[in-house]
């Protein structure tokens, strides 16, 4: 016998279609490998399907953005109808946080407040957060240690600019860069070459993050375009007959000249 909620499976593109079908396959006769999972048995999948996003959002590729969107989407439900079956939360609870939140932090929008400029509502924002903490809580403590080291640093980075702990100008930035690489020169032990390096990393996230470039997806362009080069020197390589372990450094290196060309 279909379930009562199947009827309502005529309209994909309903919102509540989508919570309909991850409760139908959660339910006791729905699928066994979906009742199985929980929190963290699917932690991974959560994390692989963020970043397939941002891979779309990087390519600018629209149809596969859509498709990503669609599963970080059923994530994002299929969490909240396991912690419903714990008695924990529901996917109304959900919304209703998240829109009561939009609209707390947003009151020159939705109330009396004015913001002129995007650095003003940053400064709204800082201030209502600050509100939402508890007294003695740190403006950091809300930063997910998870996140990608690049991305950690400039939150973290973000989040202390905009209460006036930042340098002046970049040229400070840039000094402290020049320090930190010396520093790492001086290094003696492995300990101590790890932690300068690490240094000069945060100090690079920050210069970026001053001048609008996001660590995470530089660094991810970078590794992708050699990624592009270094197969444009295989196939050269394929082409001519040549193998490419057996060249000099010399003759690599031109030929990397040769395909950034």
């Amino acid at each position: 016998m279909a379930s009562p909620a199947s009827n309502s499976f005529q309209n994909p593109s309903d919102f509540n279609t989508l919570v309909d079908v991850i409760d139908r396959l959660r339910a006791p006769d729905g699928c066994p490998w979906d009742r199985a999972q929980t929190h963290l048995s699917v932690r991974d999948s959560l994390l692989e399907e963020c970043y397939e996003v941002l891979e779309a959002i990087d390519s600018a590729d629209m149809p596969e953005l859509k498709t990503e969107l669609g599963d970080l989407l059923m994530q994002v439900v299929f969490h909240a109808r396991i912690a419903a079956e714990n008695g924990d939360f529901t996917i109304s609870d959900v919304i209703e946080g998240i829109v009561t939140k939009l609209i707390r932090r947003h009151p020159h929008v939705f109330g009396d407040k004015e913001a002129k400029d995007a650095a003003a509502v940053l400064r709204h924002w800082e201030d209502i957060k600050k509100s939402e903490r508890p007294a003695k809580a740190s403006m950091l403590d809300g930063v997910p240690r998870a996140m990608p080291a690049l991305a950690y640093s400039e939150e973290i980075q973000g989040r202390v600019a905009r209460v006036g702990f930042d340098w002046k100008d970049d040229s400070g930035v840039l000094e402290k860069l020049a320090e930190e690489v010396a520093e790492l020169k001086e290094a003696s032990s492995a300990a101590d070459k790890e932690a300068e390096f690490g240094d000069i990393l945060f100090t690079l996230v920050n210069y970026g993050r001053r001048q609008g470039i996001d660590a995470e997806s530089a660094l991810r362009g970078a590794g992708r375009k050699f990624e592009q080069r270094f197969k444009a020197m295989e196939n050269y390589c394929c082409e001519k007959d040549l193998s490419f372990k057996e060249m000099t450094f010399d003759q690599q290196n031109e030929l990397w000249e040769k395909v950034k060309r």
